[in-house]
């Protein structure tokens, strides 16, 4: 993978770069749909190149681990094949399912154990493992296996946990360096920056996860329920340690303001749930506010979906029409405001580009945070 840094903003920290990898390039900033068990919830992949304009997806390890399984995917020649996808992926470890399934696991230094929340069947992920497995799904980019800590957590659990997360690095690191790719094209691994919410703790890990010279870096742990300003300072604070060189990676984040501001920040790279099980609820954002479709307000209103919006979508159905299928629980519904929201997503981060480019990204930042929150 290789990383070219194209221009940085004058006014912000913000910066237009492209990523290369085997399976194509990426224009950044970038938001990655999240594909967490090999599908982009409600959308068919040719939709996603073609009318979302998805540069790369995400996918999750541990629930492809558990469905459809190693042997299937490796079967399939990997993830790529297996979903007719030919653009670049990037999976995640598993770690953040260690914090999301605090009921049904164990840590400790070797690894995580866990219950499947499928079927209650034991398992094990140590930092190899996760390398392992993520080699047999075959993305692009691959993540550390790290833990995610809750928030709040104390400091002291905080800088444990961190040290932990540093340790099992040295084990991914040392782990994917000698192990071979398994289906021909070369895979990057991205270390993980932790520390919860604690600025000492958040330095001391961006400057470990900056010696280890990878070519590419993660800010986890943050948007996990403390306050936007606070996830503002620390990344801030991390990417003003991370190499300028190297892409970084701001992960689950966020909404549209989180993200136009984190890109002001010198955020290269998102993913987030919200733009989709958000759609799935009937909520679609735009590049005027919010618009909850169940509102009585739209009932008649026969106008465009989105006179703004970049999807078909937006011109081919109406509000009315739209809102009856969300009150109805249609299935169309999930699938007309996922494409909606998605192609809104990869629309901002791309007309955030052009203004980094033109040298007018300020301005129109201000502008947009300003409609963004907005409710319609």
């Amino acid at each position: 993978m290789k990383f070219k840094l194209l221009k940085s903003d004058e006014q912000t920290k913000a910066r237009a770069g492209e990523i290369t990898t085997d399976h194509g390039k990426i224009q950044t900033p970038i938001f990655m749909p999240v594909g967490t068990g090999g599908t982009v919830k409600a959308v068919h992949q040719h939709e996603l190149k073609e009318d979302i304009k998805a540069q790369i997806i995400l996918g999750n390890t541990y629930h492809l681990f558990l469905r459809p399984g190693l042997d299937v995917l490796q079967k399939a020649g990997g993830l790529h094949k297996f979903i007719n996808w030919d653009r670049p992926i990037l999976t995640d470890s598993g770690g953040y399912q260690v914090y999301s399934l605090a009921d049904r696991r164990k840590i400790k230094e070797e690894g995580v154990s866990f219950s499947s929340h499928i079927d209650g069947s034991k398992l094990f992920f140590s930092p190899e493992y996760a390398m392992d497995i993520q080699r047999v799904i075959g993305a692009d980019i691959i993540m550390a296996f790290d833990e995610c800590t809750p928030y709040p957590c104390d400091h002291r659990y905080a800088k444990k946990s961190m040290e932990m997360t540093h340790r099992w690095l040295k084990r991914c690191c040392d782990h994917v360096d000698k192990t071979e790719p398994l289906y021909g094209h070369k895979q990057t691994l991205f270390p993980i920056v932790q520390g919860s919410v604690y600025k000492d703790l958040r330095l001391q890990s961006a400057e470990f996860i900056a010696a280890q010279g990878r070519d590419g870096n993660a800010i986890g742990g943050l948007s996990v329920g403390e306050p936007a300003e606070m996830m503002y300072e620390m990344t801030e604070s991390v990417c003003a340690i991370l190499p300028e060189d190297k892409p970084r990676y701001l992960m689950g984040v966020g909404t549209p303001i989180n993200i136009l501001e984190s890109i002001a920040l010198g955020i290269d790279m998102f993913d987030c749930v919200m733009p989709t099980r958000n759609a799935r609820n009937g909520t679609l954002f735009t590049q005027n506010g919010i618009m909850n479709m169940r509102n009585e307000k739209w009932k008649d209103d026969n106008s465009p979906l989105d006179e703004s919006g970049t999807s078909y979508v937006d011109s081919y159905y109406s509000k009315a029409y739209v809102r009856h299928l969300v009150i109805s629980k249609e299935i169309l519904a999930a699938q007309i405001c996922t494409l909606h929201n998605l192609a809104f997503y990869l629309w901002l981060v791309t007309e955030a580009r052009t203004k980094i480019l033109e040298g007018t990204f300020l301005s129109w930042k201000n502008e947009m945070v300003s409609k963004l929150g907005q409710k319609m």
